[in-house]
């Protein structure tokens, strides 16, 4: 038992030496989780879009239409930029990116509304931006809804001001926005970027660990040939031990001081909190340790799993309805701790969910851990005896040679 444990400080410190005296390692395990979810923050730091520009075609050019822009320009979402005579003029200010809308008045708005016959006004959004559909159809929408209400109640003749508001809404609404008050993109989105941070860059820094360990070793193999390398749990618990301690520090500043400094949302108990984080990590890191053995040079790493980040935030079910993904592609999310980590995470430190409640994630984050652990404990059980047969094979023609 003692011999074990000093073979597994002993694999625990060189993993660490090596960690701090890799400038490579140093970038993926310090850098890029330090400067990453900065950049993230303060791209979508405004959470909505303000003062899109829109162009105006207004055939009615009457008080009501009038009336109708001033209260769209001045909602804090759309900005009307021009007035155009025509709609060949405000497509060509779609084209040329002057506005990304055009509000389209007909002549007889006026006139329809008078006579009490049904108008419309028509919106045109650029959708290769769905942000900018949001906004502009959001202030339509509202000030056509408050119009509308001006209108009956100006007809109805009533005498109180009780009359005008059952007239007006005869069944009253109220609009709560649950765990996304400002309705913003990045309490939305930052929350699971976050997280997918945390295993691209355990990926990407144990990948390029084993792939320098690779290049470097006589044998070419992830298992140095030394005296306490003999136990495969020695090597995948002393491994995962000095890879765990490095990111409780990063996942700590990542996703707690972060959150903080851009205010977004932070509801969830901390140490609900902390306890989800721990099998995270550790599914993470058996996860990584396992794909190492597709890495056989430091570059190598680079091009396996960095284009895989935009798929895993896809199948992760936040930037994409999880309802909506196919059922094939949704098992293979399953493979992936992300997956499970990046919902947890949201139920609890977004919605406020406690761990009880985050049973399936955080259960399922386990039970990867678990099946990670023995594929990493395999994967290097192979290296080792890889590295024995190269040996004796090796031995076997230095012998011939000398005889």
């Amino acid at each position: 038992m003692a011999q074990s444990l000093r073979d597994i400080f002993a694999i625990w410190r060189r993993e660490i030496r090596s960690v701090f005296h890799d400038q490579g390692i140093l970038i993926f395990f310090i850098l890029v989780p330090l400067v990453y979810p900065l950049i993230y923050a303060f791209i979508y730091t405004n959470e909505t879009l303000r003062d899109v520009p829109t162009v105006v075609v207004d055939q009615s050019n009457t008080a009501l239409s009038r009336h109708y822009l001033r209260q769209v320009d001045a909602s804090p979402e759309v900005c009307l930029s021009a007035y155009c005579p025509d709609m060949e003029a405000a497509q060509k200010a779609l084209k040329e990116r002057k506005a990304y809308g055009i509000i389209y008045i007909p002549s007889s708005f006026g006139d329809d509304i008078a006579q009490g016959r049904q108008t419309q006004v028509s919106l045109y959004c650029d959708m290769s931006g769905l942000l900018y559909y949001k906004s502009l159809l959001l202030a339509n929408t509202e000030v056509s809804l408050e119009m509308n209400a001006d209108i009956k109640i100006a007809r109805s003749g009533n005498t109180t001001d009780r009359q005008d508001a059952l007239t007006a809404y005869p069944i009253t609404y109220k609009d709560i926005a649950l765990y996304n008050p400002t309705n913003g993109f990045a309490a939305f989105l930052i929350p699971a970027v976050l997280m997918l941070i945390v295993q691209q860059t355990l990926l990407l820094g144990i990948g390029l660990r084993n792939g320098t360990t690779y290049e470097k070793n006589a044998f070419h193999q992830l298992v140095p040939t030394s005296r306490h390398y003999n136990g495969t749990l020695h090597i995948v618990i002393g491994k995962s031990l000095s890879y765990l301690m490095v990111y409780l520090v990063v996942a700590a500043y990542i996703l707690c001081v972060v959150p903080y400094i851009f205010r977004l949302n932070q509801i969830g108990h901390p140490v609900e909190l902390a306890r989800f984080i721990v099998p995270y990590l550790l599914a993470c890191i058996f996860f990584s340790m396992t794909l190492s053995i597709l890495i056989r040079s430091r570059e190598s790493c680079m091009p396996v799993f960095v284009f895989t980040s935009v798929p895993l935030l896809f199948l992760s079910g936040i930037s994409w309805p999880g309802s909506a993904i196919p059922e094939g592609w949704r098992y293979v999310s399953y493979l992936f701790p992300s997956t499970f980590g990046i919902n947890g995470f949201v139920r609890i430190n977004s919605m406020g969910a406690t761990l009880h409640e985050a049973s399936f994630e955080y259960q399922a984050l386990w039970i990867q851990t678990g099946i990670y652990f023995l594929t990493a404990c395999l994967v290097y059980k192979w290296q080792i005896l890889q590295s024995r047969r190269r040996f004796i094979r090796e031995n076997r023609q230095q012998a011939r040679a000398a005889e």
